[in-house]
């Protein structure tokens, strides 16, 4: 039975625990370090699993552990957890945005890792994360890890990691864009006169039905888009005017700006120190 543990216990990590526990995975299996008193409590009590206040507690015997904090607590976790890591040798599943995987081998050691990008609406049970590992993970880690971030949707790998900062750009900003569009067409249709509860409900459905429309048909968004789009009629007035207000070009030029932020948070955190044994 594989050991898996949490090194922090907020809204992502409850995720995944949810999502493993309803593809079977035993709740004496799992473990998790989480500060907080009552996100331990409740963590407790929702999944029936066991809690810690301290990362090597919880990590302790685990074949895997999954990094589930903020980038900027990644350093310090290397003076709580760097022994433990290095004696035990688990998987590592990192799932901070922006943390590189030379990074993380710097702070934990020469250990199997995977970065993990999951977005927000793996919260839900429909994310989609994309993941990378380096040389040390072996098949059988690979497939545990891609085990472990299906329980919460969609999973892709990439073979190389300069394109994660694309990937955060893509899936894990762009739900946020998706939220800036809605609010967008909600406005736009109270401002020609429809109510704003009316508004907002139909905004949000149509997304709803075209983003399955999307996953579920299995045509391409160009396809899709094509087939709605009657000549001359109200689509097509619509889309040209996008167009004309260089649509493509304002979204290409958001994503390149996400993915050179991504860039930015990394190169932040790089520590000057000696490498870690």
């Amino acid at each position: 039975m594989t050991r898996l543990a949490f090194v922090g216990g907020g809204n992502m990590a409850r995720s995944l625990i949810g999502g493993l526990l309803k593809t079977g995975f035993p709740a004496s299996a799992i473990h998790v370090a989480e500060p907080q008193a009552a996100q331990r409590d409740a963590l407790s009590h929702d999944f029936g699993i066991a809690t810690y206040a301290t990362g090597v507690a919880a990590v302790t015997d685990a074949d895997v552990v999954v990094l589930a904090v903020k980038p900027q607590v990644m350093p310090a976790l290397r003076e709580e957890l760097g022994d433990a890591f290095r004696r035990q040798r688990p998987l590592l599943i990192s799932i901070a945005a922006g943390v590189r995987l030379d990074q993380l081998e710097r702070w934990f050691g020469a250990l199997p890792i995977v970065r993990a990008m999951p977005n927000t609406p793996a919260l839900i049970g429909a994310g989609a994360t994309a993941l990378v590992a380096n040389a040390r993970v072996s098949p059988s880690q690979r497939a545990l890890a891609q085990h472990i971030l299906d329980a919460v949707g969609l999973t892709r790998w990439l073979e190389d990691e300069r394109l994660m900062d694309t990937v955060t750009a893509l899936s894990g900003s762009g739900p946020a864009y998706f939220f800036a569009l809605t609010e967008a067409l909600e406005d736009a249709a109270v401002a020609q006169g429809l109510d704003r509860e009316i508004a907002r409900a139909l905004a949000a459905q149509t997304c709803l039905g075209a983003g399955r429309m999307l996953c579920e048909s299995g045509e391409s968004a160009t396809e899709l888009r094509r087939r709605v789009t009657s000549p001359n009629g109200t689509t097509q007035a619509a889309l040209e005017s996008l167009a004309a207000d260089g649509f493509s070009r304002i979204v290409a030029r958001a994503v390149a700006a996400a993915t050179r932020r991504g860039e930015q948070l990394a190169k932040s955190l790089d520590d000057p120190e000696t490498p870690a044994r």
